[in-house]
């Protein structure tokens, strides 16, 4: 816990000033209610930690969604310049490109709330879910696996999963470049030839959605969504695979940080310098988990794609289109204009959104003159968001946004409180929200009120100016791992 002293500077932004050990000083992103949660566990104590790593650009930040983390905070985002800063694998976590991405459908909420449960029990069955779930339709050999992770989502369109569209439907149109399979241990290639297509535990999820309300039109029309329509969310990562690299590249870092007696405030914030071999091995490794975490993702739609080809008519998923998929738990070579002049930085990005505005060049054409969609998942039973990004968040947050709703309860706090039966009973008898899960003790972990309220997060980063309300997307049925 700490006391800090911010400073409002503006619509749902505060300001921490630099000072002690401080290179930088940080910002937090939220209206009042969000920024008094986080004075309650260290996730304030953390952010002043990573403003004090060497070659930190401009500030550190917090988004509305902040919590404490491993290192960072959940919702931090931090740069370092691109020649002479520092690589953290806290500043990324162990769910390497833990993402969402959203899908829509030719049909209407009217003809899908009939048939919700059948639906998800589809999907339940057609794609693997839960702690160290395994894909019994989709493994790959650990030479393949590299192809998998150097190759990201062309290998899988090549391989029959999805199409042509959805590269570049794909945040770096589904291959991060640099990733060295070399890098990847043994036991990591391991792990990742047996998971690819399948749904992780905690907080990811399948959901069938409805657009309940659109804000923005003209930028929903482009991004393909109406009020009315069915849409699927899937929200996962890189499972064992990433959780293995970044476990073994946390010892070599933490070994080379202590021969360089580098000044930690916390070891969970371990960092080494970009042009240390180490700091090399960890970006080669991590843009593999990257790249693979693409490609679960894709394989888990093509096969929520087959599912409504089953259950609601053959030729169903030839107008099921990927809106966007979206990177939440990365590290990344950008080019960003600081102090007037254009910088190439490493942004780390943890619990947070890439939220790029109009005229970006890494933003596909399809979207380029809008901006990147900017997907916001809520907690079991509330409404997701669809945003888009603004010119004023590259200024303030290297164009960043928040992630999700972020936790306000620990699993085992809403364990003691919730039983996971009653929640899911809960959901269908108040609201018809069908809840299919692997394991009952999930559900409770993911009570909805174990987390913070998604309204209020969205609507911080809208008033601070970083990111734009396109749509509100309403929960109908859920998987959970």
């Amino acid at each position: 816990m700490m006391d800090a002293e911010l400073k409002k500077v503006g619509n749902a932004i505060f300001e921490m000033e630099k000072q002690g050990e401080m290179n930088a000083s940080a910002l937090v992103f939220g209206i009042q209610g969000l920024v008094e949660e986080m004075k309650k566990d260290r996730t304030l104590w953390q952010l002043r930690n990573v403003a004090s790593m060497p070659g930190i650009v401009k500030h550190a930040m917090v988004m509305p969604d902040g919590h404490e983390g491993y290192g960072f905070p959940i919702g931090g985002v931090a740069a370092f310049d691109g020649k002479e800063g520092v690589v953290s694998p806290g500043g990324v976590g162990y769910d390497i490109n833990c993402g969402v991405r959203l899908v829509t459908t030719p049909l209407t909420v009217d003809e899908v709330k009939p048939r919700i449960r059948e639906i998800c029990d589809r999907m339940f069955e057609n794609v693997p879910s839960g702690v160290g779930s395994k894909s019994q339709k989709l493994r790959v050999s650990t030479e393949e696996l590299g192809e998998v992770s150097e190759r990201g989502v062309e290998w899988a369109v090549e391989n029959g999963y999805g199409r042509k569209e959805d590269l570049e439907r794909t945040e770096e149109y589904g291959k991060i470049e640099g990733a060295d399979y070399a890098a990847v241990s043994e036991l990591a290639k391991k792990r990742g030839s047996k998971q690819i297509g399948t749904l992780g535990a905690g907080n990811h999820f399948l959901e069938v959605q409805e657009i309940g309300e659109v804000f923005l039109p003209e930028v929903a029309e482009k991004f393909g969504l109406r009020e009315g329509m069915a849409c699927v969310m899937i929200h996962t990562g890189s499972r064992g695979f990433g959780h293995q690299i970044c476990s073994d590249h946390l010892k070599a870092v933490m070994k080379k940080a202590n021969e360089l007696k580098l000044p930690l405030p916390d070891q969970q914030l371990v960092y080494v310098p970009l042009e240390t071999k180490e700091a090399q091995d960890y970006l080669d490794a991590m843009r593999c988990a990257v790249n693979y975490a693409f490609v679960n993702r894709h394989a888990i739609m093509h096969w929520v794609r087959e599912s409504f080809d089953s259950v609601f008519g053959e030729g169903t998923s030839e107008e099921m289109h990927l809106v966007y998929d979206v990177a939440h738990n990365i590290a990344k070579k950008e080019s960003h204009e600081v102090d007037g002049k254009k910088q190439e930085l490493i942004v780390h990005r943890k619990g947070a959104t890439r939220a790029f505005p109009a005229g970006r060049e890494e933003l596909p054409p399809l979207y380029r003159d809008v901006g990147q969609p900017v997907l916001i998942p809520g907690s079991m039973g509330t409404a997701s968001y669809v945003l888009v990004g603004r010119e004023k968040g590259l200024g303030l947050s290297f164009g960043s946004s928040c992630h999700g709703s972020g936790r306000t309860m620990s699993r085992k706090q809403a364990v003691k409180t919730h039983k996971g039966n009653e929640v899911s009973k809960g959901l269908w008898d108040s609201r018809k929200i069908y809840v299919r899960a692997a394991d009952m003790r999930v559900v409770a972990e993911e009570a909805p009120d174990a987390y913070k309220n998604v309204d209020d997060v969205v609507k911080s980063v809208a008033e601070a100016g970083i990111s734009d309300i396109v749509a509100k997307l309403r929960p109908l049925g859920v998987v959970k791992g």
